[in-house]
């Protein structure tokens, strides 16, 4: 381990605390933008509360396009934009924009699937109940489709790991920026399989905790 030196161990640990914040940031607005798309799409979808084709499918096309285009071709494409919010196209919190970018259309679609899964048979007992179109959604919908919902966000934040170590590849920061600059660049392979390692652990730690809670809530 003599190349584990202590400017080696804060590169390490400064790199994994960038790779938290881009994933921690960016699954954050994913969700804070990606619910409510999912619900519009759902409510305005041929089975929703109301249906709104003229709306739904441009909503859906548009979703489709982001969640079609390759990562690395999306936080190339989006350089200006992710200037015009960052004040810059580099480092962790450039990276962030293209994260939650693609996170959110990814994560829309998780979501609507989540729910659709929600039996029918409850949302027609609230509206024979006299509940309004808000509170379906807000009081019977979200709840009910809440494990699959809890799903979604940690498929998405295991994809977001390794989106965030791709980000690194193009002046990102985090996990995928030192593995490209020691382990593959200065030839030094101790540090790609460092990498390479707690990646999987992140990974593995955020799929296990995300089993627990749906598990969790789907016995409530």
């Amino acid at each position: 381990m003599s190349w584990l030196t202590p400017m080696m161990q804060d590169l390490l640990l400064e790199a994994f605390g960038q790779t938290l914040v881009m994933v921690g940031v960016s699954t954050v607005l994913a969700v804070a933008f990606g619910l409510p798309l999912a619900l519009l799409l759902h409510v305005t979808g041929p089975d929703g509360l109301t249906p709104r084709p003229w709306l739904n499918r441009p909503l859906g096309l548009v979703v489709n396009a982001a969640r079609s285009t390759p990562f690395i071709i999306l936080m190339v494409a989006i350089v200006p934009f992710t200037r015009l919010v960052a004040g810059t196209s580099i480092g962790t919190g450039a990276a962030i924009v293209p994260l939650a970018l693609a996170a959110t259309a990814f994560l829309a679609r998780l979501f609507e699937n989540a729910l659709r899964e929600v039996d029918p048979g409850v949302v027609e007992a609230a509206q024979a109940m006299g509940a309004s179109r808000s509170q379906i959604v807000l009081k019977v919908l979200v709840p009910e489709a809440l494990p699959g919902l809890i799903a979604a966000v940690t498929v998405a934040l295991v994809s977001l790991v390794g989106f965030s170590a791709m980000a690194g590849a193009i002046g990102g920061g985090g996990l995928g920026d030192l593995g490209i600059r020691f382990g593959y660049q200065r030839f030094m392979p101790e540090v790609m399989a460092s990498v390479v390692l707690i990646l999987i652990l992140l990974v593995q730690g955020l799929q296990s905790l995300g089993d627990w809670l749906v598990r969790r809530l789907s016995h409530r």
